[in-house]
């Protein structure tokens, strides 16, 4: 006789029911796998309950000053870098301070007035320092905003 599809059977204890805890006591009843007493035995208790312990949410300060969504971060360059990268003087934009490596792509600049300054540089940047802008003059050159 052929075997045909009607005759194919899981193998003997590859299907197994589905153990209904706590469902009377002939089929693992009583405690249903929540151990003896206490509160996990009993109704819900939220996730983060610390027993009673003092909370995280309430351990941890409830306000420390704020991030100002508004604030506007320049990558700084000194004059006396300036002066080190350009030393025979010239134009100096944002694309030259990229290209010698000095600050980011796609970033503003500012230029600050930490150092000295000898050579006279057309330096065009986001933002100068008052102290950088009177010493890039100062050896003959100019700042200019962009």
């Amino acid at each position: 006789m052929p075997l045909k599809l009607h005759h194919l059977r899981p193998a003997p204890g590859a299907k197994t029911e589905r153990t209904r805890v706590g469902r009377g006591e002939g089929s693992k009843g009583k405690t249903a796998g929540r151990g003896t007493k206490g509160t996990g035995a009993r109704k819900n208790t939220p996730q983060n309950f610390e027993g009673g312990q003092m909370p995280l949410h309430m351990r941890l300060p409830k306000l420390r000053g704020f991030k100002n969504p508004f604030r506007v971060e320049y990558q700084v360059v000194n004059v006396a870098k300036l002066g080190e990268l350009f030393p025979e003087g010239g134009e100096v934009g944002v694309a030259d301070l990229v290209a010698k490596g000095a600050v980011r792509d796609g970033n503003l600049v500012k230029v600050l007035g930490s150092g000295e300054l000898s050579v006279a540089l057309q330096v065009s940047a986001h933002a100068f320092s008052a102290s950088a802008k009177s010493k890039i003059e100062a050896a003959g050159g100019t700042a200019t905003q962009l």
